[in-house]
């Protein structure tokens, strides 16, 4: 059962999307608000496994809501569901670190699919907003990688964890003992100012550290 939280201002578009998820096989809708003050808090109470954010909302928008929430959350999978498909807000949700992002004319069956495909760990994006997309990085300059002084060892870590790896797989794979696993971890989170596996993966992806 996927659980979906969502915040959308529209009141129709709000109904529509609870009434089409509620009536989804392998689908429940964990609340649904008009606004994503209280988002963080929400996440934390409601345990929700997708999030579907709009952009345009009273008070905060759905970009200042994605980047509280991944400070506090930075797991759950969160899609926006948006009118808007300009380079700014595209860049900017990725830029927050949105699972996705997807325009409020995805039909009901695609947009089902997308919910799905972030669940399983994809980045959903319309064919318009990935075109935009490949776009926006052809045009980037490949920035140099940070240099956070990791040894090659705590780089060999590193990479089995951005592999997927669990401590004892590491271990195994490294064929060192899991104390020293721990150790090297330690080091690198110090080195990498991270306080999870995950930051450190998402770090080691955004600055090509592996």
């Amino acid at each position: 059962m996927i659980r979906i939280l969502l915040y959308d201002d529209a009141k129709e578009m709000r109904e529509t999307l609870v009434l089409l998820l509620s009536n989804t096989d392998g689908f429940e809708v964990a609340g649904a608000f008009d606004n994503c003050e209280t988002a963080v808090d929400d996440i934390s109470t409601l345990k929700p496994d997708v999030v579907l954010l709009d952009i345009d909302m009273p008070g905060m928008t759905g970009i200042e809501g994605l980047a509280k929430i991944r400070s506090q959350h930075p797991d759950v999978k969160i899609l926006m569901l948006t009118v808007f498909d300009d380079n700014k807000n595209v860049f900017e949700a990725i830029r927050q670190g949105a699972s996705g992002y997807l325009l409020k004319k995805t039909s009901p069956a695609k947009l089902i699919e997308f919910i799905r495909e972030a669940q399983d760990g994809g980045a959903p994006m319309n064919a318009s907003i990935a075109t935009q997309v490949l776009k926006m990085f052809a045009g980037m300059q490949p920035a140099a990688s940070p240099d956070y002084s990791l040894s090659q060892r705590e780089k060999q870590v590193l990479q089995s964890l951005v592999d997927g790896n669990s401590y004892k797989m590491v271990a195994a794979e490294m064929n060192i003992s899991i104390d020293t696993v721990r150790s090297h971890i330690r080091s690198i989170y110090e080195k990498l100012h991270v306080n999870s596996k995950s930051e450190a993966v998402a770090k080691a992806l955004r600055d090509r550290l592996v």
